[in-house]
């Protein structure tokens, strides 16, 4: 990541799944990361993506892939595909956010989106287990990302299951 790189999670701790973006975020910041929890108003992100060189964001999503399937995309010059409008538990969408963000000039150079796969999207705190153990490898895999040049794969834990 470069230095006016910036990492953001979304979700919200109090709706299972929905979760593993503030649990990434807490477990990023232990090690030391600085990273911006945006939970579920997205403008916040559109604000805090102003100045940034490289952003990195981790979200939930659900899109009929087994739980814990790590989905990684780097938004490109076309909008984001219609299927993120319409899989999005926040007033306003991912894809919606970073379209503002790109009007007004302050989508990074650089975007990339981690999706993790959820299962459970219920009140409560607890994530699923296949959840976490794909929150566990990509907050390693950002940490040795951030932590200096070279190339870092992120694959799918869990493509060697499915």
């Amino acid at each position: 990541m470069s230095k006016s790189g910036k990492i953001f999670t979304l979700g919200n701790s109090y709706r299972q799944d929905d979760g593993v973006g503030p649990w990434v975020a807490r477990h990023l910041r232990e090690a030391g990361l600085e990273v911006f929890e945006v939970a579920d108003d997205l403008t916040r992100l559109v604000e805090g993506l102003a100045g940034a060189g490289e952003a990195w964001l981790v979200e939930a999503v659900v899109s009929g892939h087994p739980p814990g399937t790590l989905h990684v995309m780097e938004v490109g010059q076309e909008p984001l595909p219609a299927a993120f409008e319409r899989l999005s538990s926040h007033t306003l969408s991912l894809a919606q956010a970073l379209e503002i963000a790109r009007a007004l000039g302050v989508l990074p150079r650089r975007t990339l989106i981690f999706g993790i796969e959820g299962q459970a999207f219920r009140p409560g705190e607890a994530l699923s287990p296949e959840v976490i153990k794909t929150a566990e490898q990509l907050v390693q895999a950002l940490l040795k990302a951030a932590a200096g040049p070279g190339n870092v794969f992120v694959t799918n834990p869990r493509q060697s299951e499915v």
